[in-house]
């Protein structure tokens, strides 16, 4: 069963076949800023799990033997989750070597010994859902020869023997199954039952370890962008993953990939993971930590779990071990392709199931966090006079050009143009919108993406000296290169010359001994 797993998609690197990463820059539509789409799984069924199932709790101190009190006792330091049917309602734990016997563990640091002081069964019951597929795995040995116990699985009270187990003092013996809930079934045993111990003492025999009960791993990715959006073009997205192990067992190879999406580049040095195992700033390079980023392929990749290198993946508890799963995080900023569009970014988790008898690939995908973009534009103006030498009296005229060189059509265009002072208005003539004689505003409107609106502004000059006259143009949206926002054009405006035969120009009055009634 894949508990509602997504299909598997092509990936690239060493788990190709485990994941999936969707990025577009679509048309803006009416989708609301900051949308997440529901993950695939959007939730996964019932967990079910042993607790303490490596028998690590409560810890041993003080020798290679303990003897504690069963977790019905609700004693400060009674065995978490396993319940005896001795009547002393006494559990025996142990430590790795060296003991009394040199046995190491099968995993983690303890191990437990079914036959305490009594022969007797050990046991947890969980609530299960009837259907549901469970798996089961066990390490099994012998303290002082050949030790035998028998796996019952069922309703309290009544449960079936699923499976026996012989092993000797050499070696753990590894077992696994599957178990599914018979129908009516809300409660289901998982028991170990002392069979027989070489020398036939009921107070030796029967190690185990590494005990599992429960529901497969099953992964969770929820995505979120931030901000939410809109946003400008050349403004950063973070995103940020968080993936979290809502199934029973243990999910192995895990990796997260997530494509760079189409409209925006990856920030260098962004990749983080802020929560769970191995967190703290990764590089961008491949091999020297958890996470990379492919220039080639637009991929950024982390390695997540317990275990995890620059090399391998690692392994994801469930939430009752790790409650908030694991974080990571990266950036890109905003292209000028993406202006008035949408930015669509998913991310995928590939991971294993391995509590079966070959490795199941799964995947599990974030769903899509959408981002608004605003429109942008480029406007431009050009300013430029007909005359840049009159005199008084004479009429000076303007053209006022102003160009949007996209992406986006430019509304709410206006042009600031007021004249200098010895320059007065005639006429002003613009291609499209109006011109406030008062204000000196041209309201352009609307100038569509490459194209022009123009504007013709007839002055007459009333005193003389230079005329500096500027034209500034803005619009509702976002300019994408503000440094052609504005041109100038100076005018020098002579006196209205007194004598006939003045020479002089360039804005100086006539020179002495020239004029009226001057001799020749």
């Amino acid at each position: 069963m894949r508990y509602g797993v997504a299909t598997l998609a092509v990936l690239s690197g060493p788990l190709a076949v485990f994941g999936a990463s969707q990025a577009d820059a679509a048309p803006a539509g009416p989708v609301a800023a900051g949308v997440r789409a529901a993950p695939s799984p959007a939730s996964c069924p019932a967990r079910v799990a042993l607790v303490n199932g490596g028998f690590e709790k409560p810890t041993l101190t003080g020798g290679a033997v303990g003897f504690f009190p069963d977790a019905s006792q609700n004693a400060p330091n009674s065995v978490p989750g396993w319940v005896t049917t001795a009547t002393d309602h006494v559990i025996e734990l142990w430590t790795g070597p060296p003991n009394p016997t040199n046995t190491p563990t099968a995993e983690g640091k303890q191990f437990a010994e079914l036959n305490a002081n009594q022969v007797s069964t050990l046991y947890q019951d969980r609530a299960t859902t009837p259907g549901a597929k469970l798996y089961w795995r066990l390490s099994h040995r012998g303290r002082q020869g050949t030790d035998t116990m028998a796996l019952d699985i069922g309703a309290p009270g009544t449960p079936a023997q699923q499976r026996t187990m012989s092993d000797g003092t050499t070696a753990w013996g590894t077992y696994s199954g599957t178990y599914t809930v018979p129908a009516g079934q809300t409660t289901t045993r998982f028991a170990f039952r002392s069979v027989s111990a070489a020398g036939g003492n009921q107070s030796v025999g029967n190690f185990l370890d590494d005990i599992f009960f429960g529901t497969a791993p099953c992964v969770v990715v929820s995505k979120s962008a931030i901000p939410e959006g809109p946003i400008d073009v050349g403004d950063v997205i973070t995103y940020r993953l968080n993936v979290r192990n809502e199934g029973g067992g243990t999910a192995e190879n895990v990796r997260l990939t997530d494509a760079v999406p189409a409209g925006a580049s990856y920030l260098p040095g962004s990749l983080r993971v802020l929560d769970g195992p191995n967190t703290g700033i990764k590089t961008d390079v491949p091999g020297d930590d958890q996470a990379e980023y492919d220039p080639a392929t637009g991929k950024v990749s982390f390695a997540l779990g317990n275990g995890a290198t620059g090399s391998a993946p690692g392994r994801l508890p469930n939430t009752a071990d790790l409650p908030n799963g694991t974080t990571v995080e990266f950036r890109v900023r905003v292209d000028r392709a993406a202006a008035g569009k949408q930015i669509t970014n998913a991310g995928a988790v590939g991971y294993e199931n391995r509590l079966g008898d070959t490795p199941e690939p799964l995947t599990s995908t974030s769903g899509d966090a959408i981002t608004k973009i605003n429109p942008a534009v480029d406007l431009s103006v050009v300013k430029s006079a007909d005359l840049t030498a009159v005199t008084v009296g004479q009429t000076v005229t303007y053209r006022i050009a102003v160009h949007n060189a996209g992406p986006n059509d430019a509304t709410g265009v206006k042009v600031d143009d007021v004249l200098p002072p010895g320059l007065t208005l005639v006429s002003a003539t613009p291609s499209t919108g109006a011109y406030d004689p008062v204000t000196g505003t041209w309201k352009a409107g609307v100038v569509t993406a490459g194209g022009s609106a123009t504007l013709t502004i007839h002055a007459k000059a009333t005193a003389p000296g230079k005329k500096t006259n500027t034209a500034t143009v803005g619009g509702n949206e976002k300019d994408l290169d503000p440094s052609n926002d504005t041109d100038n054009v100076e005018v020098c405006v002579d006196p209205a010359p007194s004598c006939p035969d003045c020479a002089s120009s360039s804005c100086q009055t006539c020179p002495p001994g020239t004029g009226p009634g001057a001799k020749k």
